[in-house]
Parts: structure tokens; C-alpha cells; sequence
């Protein structure tokens, strides 16, 4: 049977493909709204009491969200609300997932606030000018500016990689690479937040070793510790975290989980309002939360100039993370998110709310769970929690205003346990995957050392690294015959192997590339057990030493023995010079056309006459795994190809995939002695047809043959 390789330019697919049809241009209109393909299908009866109580739900851990992550982007918290509100509000039309709950993610929020307070440190001047900032409201009011126009950046850069269909960068940020940063950044953010849980002003730190900065500050003035902050602080977080665990335990008991955090945020506002906490005992409380929404404040673009690789990170980070949870729930639930719409809609929303001076948003994995696991069906409930957000921005936000500052951190820190618990994965990811586990403890370590942004782009450093080695130095092995069938493993894996005799198969698990293609022969020859190269040289300088011999009549030709010395004292003579005079014809094949008989090599030769024995006859290499082969492993595979040919061993090359064959044919891959026929479809059919060749009876299953053949 015969497998033939065409491969055709068809220009009328090529047109079709350029064609704009009305069928394409409402294919592209849906996939850029996506609220136009599912809203109108809505299943209103059956889904709308699940949003509205998923919605509402969800609106209102957006709020408690909101404000503590914004103390995490160095801004006030009324800010945090504006982040919990636009961004739903714009998702809601662009993007596609069904449960992914947009808005401010701590990480993204961090990222924010070490910008934020690079620019603005709190004892500096105006970013913006050369008067001095020396009130509290004017470095706030500075500091929203920056977080404002950040946003806005992000949110182009977001809208721009989409907009390019580059939503696939997202995966070479892998599980490992996103592990051990968010486990890094939840590190941080428990650091950050130690100042309002201990009452105590320090300055903003940025940079490499930030985060060891601050906690120098934060242990110099730990006696001035505020001891009511540090209470309430301790308080809420053994709450929270004795509820939460109750919640894991009872989950299938409970309607919904208790929401601790909402309760007691009212209650803490509560008790600090009514016993003035902030007169007695000097608690720092949220502050002032202004009502309604601000007129769209313009980017400063200064800001930009100082932040655009910073925005950057930020961008791709919220983009991986937003993506990520969309991706669980879209398996979960059975249907499809685009990465490039994810990235439009996540760009859009950002330059909204970066337009009303909130600060960039991604989602939370926490706060998308509230939405799925309370009933939450489409993204109908996303902007039913928008509305409770805006209610409490524009009628009841002002209530929050007695809030210690504390509660919100005793919240953010206790919410972090399960990122913090991503230490307990190594010993499994150790086992499992050493390049893997070395990924997530570098990137963990860069970007706790060098700061969040560095450490990301240190942490893809590593990963792309760990590629190249994987790459480069892959793991060839020699595969065998398992238990007489038609399969092919690694031939140290098994015990029930078969080797036909004579027959080496080697496997290349990794493209062919100048990379590696140096390493790929090194391993073929190890695997080989000999270096057909230098068999060659030996056979030429025995062949020259015999003609020599011959014409001084000092071997002879017998019918029985062959070649014989014609007298038993012969002494060896140093040909060394001889065998270094015009090296380059040591690499030509043997000619033997001239003796009177044929030499066999692996016999043994008159003289003392020493040549490697040769071990095999045939040599299969399985390029099923090879995705691609470039003109350095073109030109070391042809090499290594003919160097095996020189001294009689036939090289074939099965699985090749038909893009790879198409290159050979294209490069002037083949010559006399390369031909065509060297190809096939599986090892099984080269094994078979070397058997048949070589007049062996094969112990295996015998199926017709598949060799590859080529059209003009």
C-alpha cells in the first residue's frame, strides 16, 4: 500500500479565506459583542431569581473588595468602588465568559500600588509640578492621577494585543510561572498591609527589596504599635478565617456561604461609629467617601512616560489571571472563552474606569466563585452586582466611612490563605516535574527579591530557559519491538522486547533545529555505538595499507582464506604521515572496486590490520515527534545520513511529518545518495521491509507495508 504526499496551493481557498461575506461580517459583529449572541436567548424565567441572588450577592463583596483593595494600589478607598463598578458594567458586553466576576484582583492591585507609590511617595514633591505635596488630601489626589492613568494604559495596551489576536501570549505565563508569583505577591500584600493592622505610619517602598525595606521600617516602630488596631485587626481575622472554615466543612449543607466579611464590616463601621473609635482610640477608619460619580478625568501622560513598562506587567498579569478563572468555569460548564475577546473587553474596562479614577482590574477567583456557586447563570448577574455597587455609591457609601482601615486588612490577609498554601504544591511538583518546580521556587524568589514587576519578567526568563533546555538537550532514546506486535517503546521501559538483528531505532522526541542538531548526532552516535565517521577513516587507512601490501606482494589472494601474508615475520611499518597526507580522503567511501576481492569488514584482516567492527546494518530513525527541522538540522542530519552510508549502513526515516517532508523536497534535501525511498509511515513498516529486504523471516505481525512516495 502506498501513502502519497500532495500538497497543492488551492487559490480558490485562499480567496474564499479573504472573501468579507454578510456571513462573516455577523460572525465578527457576535464575536466582538458578545452580549448579542447570548442575551437574546436568555432563558428568563429560569435564570433570572439565580442571577439576582448570585448578583446580589456578589454586589456586595465587590464593595467590601473594592475598599480593601484599594488600600493595596495606595489609594483611597472610595476609589475601590469605582474599580468594583465599571468594569462589570463594560464586561458585561464584551466578554465572553458567563461567570468570570470583573474588578479589582489583589495582585493587580499590589502591582498598582508599588507604581503608585514609586511616583508618589508620600514625603516627596508633585510628580506633576514643583510645589511640594505636603497635605495628605494632595498626595491622594496625585496618587488617584497616577493609579487613573495607569489604568488607562493598561487598558490600552490590553485593547491593542487584542485587537492583534495575540491572546495566545497568555501561555507562557504556565501554572508554575503563576504559582509561585502569586504566591510571592501574597507575601507583599500581607507585608503591605501590616501597617494598618499595626496602626503605624511608614514610607511607601518600591523596587528591589521593597518589601525588606518595609519590614525594617515596619519592626522600628513596632512600639509604636496603635494596640486597638492591632485588636480589632486580630479579632476579625480569627472570625473570618473560624467562619470560612466552617463553610468549607458545610458546604454541602449551606444554601450559600456565609458572608463573615460583610457582616462584619457592618458591624465594625457600626461599633466605630457609635463608640467613635477614631476620637478615642485613635483607629485609622476608611475616611471620606465621596458621593456619585466624577466627570472622566483625562490621563496625564507624564504618567505614561514613567509607567509603560510597568503597565505592561500589569496588563499581561491581570489578563493571565482574568483568563485562567475564565477558562475553569468554561470547562466546568461546558462552553468556550475567547482569549482575544478577554483581552478587548479587559482593555475596554480598564480605560473606562481608568477614565473615572479607578485603578486597573482583572477579576478574583474568590469573588467569581461567589457569583458561580450562588446560581449565578450569565453575566446578567454581573451587572446586577454592578447595581448594588452603585447604590452604595451613590446612597449608602458614606456608612462605610468609620471603617477601620484595620478590619479591611485583617480581611485582605485572612483571604490570602489560599495562595499562601501554594507552598504546600512543591513537594508534588518536585516529584512530578524538577523544570517545573524550579520555575515556580526562581520566579518565588525573584519576585519577592527584585519586586513584582521584575520578578514577572524574571520568572518568564527562567520558564523560556527551561524551554530551550528542554529543547535542546531533549531525551533521545533507542526504542524496541514490544512483545512481537505492531508498537514501539523505549526499549529500558520494557522487558518483553524484540530487536531484530542488525537494526537500531532511535527516536527524536524535539524538532530538528541549529540548536540541538549537534547534540542529536552526538546521541545518535552513543546510540550506535560507534562513530561511523571514524570507521570510515579507519576502514580508508586499512584499505590504503592492503592496496599497499598488494602491490609489494607481500599479501596474496587465496580461494579459501582471502587475503594471507606471504611470510609470517612481517613487521608493521608507521604509516601515520601516509594516513595525514590529504585527509579529506579518508571521508570518501572505500573504493574496493580495484581489489580482487571483496573485503568483509567485520571479519578479521590480515597484518594486524584493526577496523572497528560494525555492529548493525540499519539504522531507523522515528521522526514522529520532529514538529520541524531547519537548515542547520537539515544540513547535520544529511551528514550524518551519508556518513553512515559510506560504511554500508541504510539509514530510514519514519512518522515525518508531511510539513517537514515538504521542506526537505523544498531545501535540495535529496541526492544520489539521499533518495526518497528512505521514508515510511511507521517504524513498523521500516522493520518489515528491512526484514523482507535482508531475506530474514520476521517474528513479528506482518501488515502490508506504507512506504511514502513522492508527487511531482
Amino acid at each position: 500500500m502506498q501513502l502519497y504526499v500532495i500538497r497543492k496551493p488551492d487559490w480558490a481557498d485562499v480567496q474564499a479565506g479573504i472573501r468579507c461575506t454578510p456571513q462573516k461580517a455577523k460572525r465578527v459583529a457576535l464575536g466582538f459583542f458578545p452580549v448579542a449572541s447570548w442575551l437574546p436567548a436568555y432563558q428568563f424565567k429560569e435564570w433570572i431569581l439565580s442571577d439576582i441572588i448570585s448578583g446580589v450577592t456578589t454586589g456586595l463583596v465587590a464593595v467590601l473588595q473594592g475598599l480593601a483593595y484599594a488600600l493595596l494600589a495606595n489609594v483611597s478607598p472610595g476609589y475601590g468602588l469605582y474599580t468594583s463598578f465599571f468594569p462589570v458594567v463594560v464586561y458585561f458586553f464584551f466578554g465572553s465568559s458567563k461567570h468570570v466576576s470583573a474588578g479589582p484582583f489583589p495582585v493587580v492591585s499590589l502591582m498598582v500600588g508599588s507604581v503608585v507609590a514609586s511616583v508618589v511617595p508620600g514625603d516627596t514633591t508633585s510628580f506633576s509640578n514643583s510645589t511640594n505635596a505636603t497635605t495628605e488630601e494632595d498626595i491622594n489626589e496625585q496618587r488617584m492621577i497616577v493609579a487613573s492613568s495607569l489604568c488607562f494604559l493598561v487598558g490600552i495596551i490590553q485593547l491593542a494585543l487584542g485587537l492583534l489576536q495575540v491572546g495566545f501570549i497568555v501561555i507562557y505565563l504556565s501554572d508554575p510561572l503563576i504559582n509561585g508569583f502569586t504566591t510571592a505577591a501574597a507575601i507583599e500584600v500581607v507585608v503591605s498591609q501590616l501597617k494598618y493592622l499595626f496602626g503605624i505610619k511608614i514610607p511607601s517602598f518600591s523596587g528591589p527589596l521593597s518589601m525588606f525595606y518595609s519590614l525594617e521600617s515596619i519592626f522600628s516602630q513596632i512600639s509604636s504599635t496603635n494596640i486597638p488596631d492591632l485588636l480589632i485587626g486580630v479579632i476579625i481575622m480569627i472570625l473570618v478565617y473560624i467562619v470560612k472554615e466552617i463553610n468549607a466543612r458545610f458546604k454541602s449543607k449551606l444554601p450559600v456561604p456565609i458572608p463573615i466579611e460583610i457582616i462584619l464590616t457592618i458591624i465594625a463601621a457600626g461599633l466605630s461609629y457609635g463608640c467613635k473609635f477614631k476620637e478615642r482610640f485613635h483607629v485609622t477608619t476608611v475616611g471620606v467617601i465621596q458621593r456619585g460619580y466624577q466627570v472622566p478625568l483625562a490621563p496625564s501622560t507624564q504618567v505614561f512616560q514613567a509607567t509603560i513598562a510597568n503597565a505592561f506587567s500589569i496588563a499581561i498579569v491581570g489578563f493571565a489571571v482574568a483568563f485562567s478563572v475564565a477558562k475553569v468555569y468554561a470547562i466546568k460548564h461546558n462552553y468556550n472563552v475567547n482569549g482575544n475577546q478577554e483581552l478587548i473587553a479587559f482593555g475596554l474596562s480598564n480605560i473606562v474606569t481608568g477614565s473615572f479614577r479607578g485603578f486597573a482590574a482583572s477579576t478574583s477567583l474568590s469573588r467569581s466563585s461567589v457569583q458561580e456557586s450562588t446560581g449565578g447563570k450569565t453575566q446578567v448577574a454581573g451587572i446586577i452586582s454592578g447595581i448594588i455597587v452603585l447604590i452604595v455609591t451613590l446612597a449608602v457609601g458614606y456608612l462605610l466611612e468609620p471603617l477601620p482601615k484595620s478590619v479591611l486588612a485583617g480581611i485582605i490577609i485572612i483571604n490570602l490563605k489560599g495562595m499562601l498554601m501554594k507552598f504546600s504544591e512543591l513537594p508534588t511538583l518536585f516529584k512530578r516535574d524538577k523544570f517545573d518546580c524550579l520555575v515556580w521556587i526562581l520566579t518565588f524568589i525573584a519576585a519577592v527579591l527584585l519586586g513584582l514587576d521584575l520578578g514577572l519578567a524574571a520568572g518568564v526568563g527562567v520558564e523560556l530557559l527551561t524551554v530551550v533546555f528542554r529543547v535542546q538537550f531533549p531525551k533521545f532514546a533507542v526504542i524496541a519491538n514490544i512483545g512481537r506486535t505492531d508498537i514501539y517503546k523505549t526499549k529500558k521501559d520494557y522487558s518483553d522486547i524484540y530487536e531484530p538483528e542488525g537494526v537500531k531505532i532511535f527516536r527524536c522526541p524535539a524538532p530538528l533545529f541549529f540548536a540541538n542538531a549537534e547534540f542529536f548526532r552526538d546521541k545518535l552516535v552513543a546510540a550506535a555505538e560507534f562513530n561511523p565517521l571514524w570507521v570510515l577513516r579507519k576502514r580508508n587507512k586499512a584499505l590504503r595499507k592492503i592496496k599497499k601490501l598488494l602491490n609489494k606482494g607481500e599479501l596474496q589472494v587465496t580461494s579459501t582464506k582471502g587475503l594471507v601474508p606471504v611470510s609470517s615475520d612481517y613487521k608493521d611499518s608507521d604509516d601515520e604521515e601516509l594516513d595525514n597526507n590529504r585527509v579529506e580522503e579518508l571521508d570518501l567511501p572505500p573504493n574496493t572496486a580495484d581489489l580482487p576481492i571483496p573485503i568483509d569488514w567485520n571479519s578479521d584482516l590480515p597484518m594486524n590490520i584493526e577496523v572497528p567492527k560494525v555492529s548493525i546494518h540499519s539504522l531507523i530513525l522515528d521522526f514522529g515527534a520532529v514538529s520541524f527541522i531547519d537548515l542547520s538540522g537539515m544540513k547535520v542530519l544529511k551528514g550524518t545520513i551519508k556518513d553512515f552510508q559510506k560504511i554500508d549502513v541504510d539509514v530510514y526515516i519514519v512518522g515525518a511529518d508531511c510539513g517537514v517532508i515538504e521542506k526537505l523536497k523544498r531545501s535540495t534535501f535529496f541526492d544520489d545518495d539521499v533518495k526518497t525511498g528512505m521514508f515510511f509511515v511507521t517504524v513498523h513498516d521500516a522493520v518489515l521491509h528491512i526484514l523482507e529486504k535482508r531475506g530474514l523471516k520476521p517474528a513479528l505481525t506482518s501488515t502490508s507495508i506504507m512506504v511514502i512516495t513522492f508527487t511531482k
